[in-house]
């Protein structure tokens, strides 16, 4: 049995324009066949390989067993996803406390705190990218959690990219056109602009939850998580949704980016400021972009334009899977890298960031000297104790001899 074309009002079709795509896939597009329904169609292993399927049965060669299961994809990236967890959380985690509680509620702000939200969860899911990977590539919490994980991981990173635009554009306002920005900056604007930010995250969930992301391979007997997908799908499903993805959420926002902030720098230049701050600003976010979040982008655009006809037969683009998942990895450093964004963005964040370090590290010492303290009292009683007994023995031994 083929796999089955997406429906749309009954109608079987096979591709639809990429704007629509996204926003029409989660009530459009029929499921994919369960691990019931077995197929005789070519499987794709994204960035790398094909796999051919006999009834139920999934296998790969040598060669690409031998790169699904490499230490690179089991040992590095894993170790490169938890790097990012363990530098990023607390960091978004006191960005999140500090523009919560500590900052005024500006439009820059709530925007900051959209970017901290689209961060955190992109984090939150990473332990189970690290577990998956550590196993081998071998999935072991079901397809449900599968869909989720995936969709969470690919929604909250492209939305981070769209609201790096956002306060780009933001700053662009502020600095260029101060008078005219005036009615535009204001929190109805920051809150529609949040609603965007969100309304792109679940547009880019959604074709994610709507499809099967687990294939049990019994050669290597393991079970893949969106690393094994069916090349039919590839084509009409994923080729258009991933290059939406990559034009409107990266490349669209990378442009606005640096045409912000290029004006930015070159209205505080020719006005004599300051613009040590902006330069700062302008250098961490073509990092998070060109560092972070360019190499995974073109390697995931060059696996799906592998399958057009086009570039079918060229064998350049069969080896992207180790790649692409060592530049996905990567690319969630992005999240470590936006709170120092946040301090050089907002004037405010960094004021009260500062103060609330200060404050942990002055506490952190009271509490040592607290316990120094304490421990050479303890110390100078044991002492004044000894010296008690010691004299106490001395009298009772002279008691004894003047008996």
């Amino acid at each position: 049995m083929e796999p089955k074309l997406f429906s749309i009002s009954g109608m079987s079709v096979s591709f639809i324009s990429p704007g629509l795509f996204v926003l029409l896939s989660l009530p459009a597009i029929s499921f994919p066949a369960t691990e019931k329904e077995c197929s005789n169609s070519t499987f794709a292993l994204p960035r790398a390989f094909h796999v051919n399927v006999s009834g139920c049965s999934y296998n790969l060669p040598e060669k690409q067993r031998e790169q699904i299961q490499a230490r690179s994809t089991t040992l590095l990236a894993p170790a490169l996803y938890l790097t990012a967890l363990v530098l990023g959380f607390p960091a978004n985690l006191l960005a999140l406390w500090v523009l919560l509680f500590r900052t005024k509620k500006l439009p820059s702000t709530i925007l900051l705190l959209n970017l901290t939200c689209c961060d955190l969860m992109l984090l939150l899911v990473l332990p189970f990218r690290i577990v998956y990977h550590f196993r081998g590539n071998n999935w072991t919490f079901g397809e449900p959690f599968c869909r989720l994980v995936v969709a969470l991981f690919y929604g909250n990173m492209y939305g981070s990219v769209v609201c790096l635009a956002l306060i780009s554009i933001d700053r662009y306002m502020a600095l260029v056109h101060p008078f005219g920005s005036k009615t535009l900056r204001g929190r109805r604007t920051a809150l529609g602009l949040s609603l965007v930010v969100w309304m792109v995250v679940v547009a880019a969930m959604a074709p994610l939850l709507a499809s099967r992301q687990t294939y049990p391979l019994k050669q290597p007997s393991i079970t893949t998580c969106h690393d094994a997908l069916p090349k039919h799908e590839q084509e009409t499903y994923f080729l258009p949704y991933f290059a939406t993805l990559f034009f409107v959420c990266f490349l669209l926002p990378l442009l606005l980016v640096l045409f912000c902030y290029g004006a930015v720098l070159r209205t505080l230049v020719a006005a004599g400021s300051r613009y040590c701050h902006a330069v700062k600003v302008t250098v961490l976010v073509v990092v998070v972009f060109v560092v972070c979040l360019l190499p995974s982008n073109v390697l995931l655009l060059l696996h799906y334009l592998e399958f057009s006809s086009r570039w079918g037969d060229s064998k350049d683009t069969r080896n992207l899977y180790v790649p692409y998942v060592i530049s996905l990895a990567l690319g969630t450093f992005n999240s470590c890298l936006d709170p120092f964004i946040f301090y050089y963005v907002s004037e405010d964040f960094r004021e009260k960031a500062c103060a609330v370090l200060r404050c942990l590290s002055s506490t952190s010492r009271s509490f040592s000297g607290k316990e120094m303290s304490y421990s050479s009292g303890t110390s100078r009683s044991k002492v004044t104790l000894v010296t008690m007994s010691n004299r106490v023995t001395d009298l009772s031994e002279e008691a004894a001899r003047s008996h």
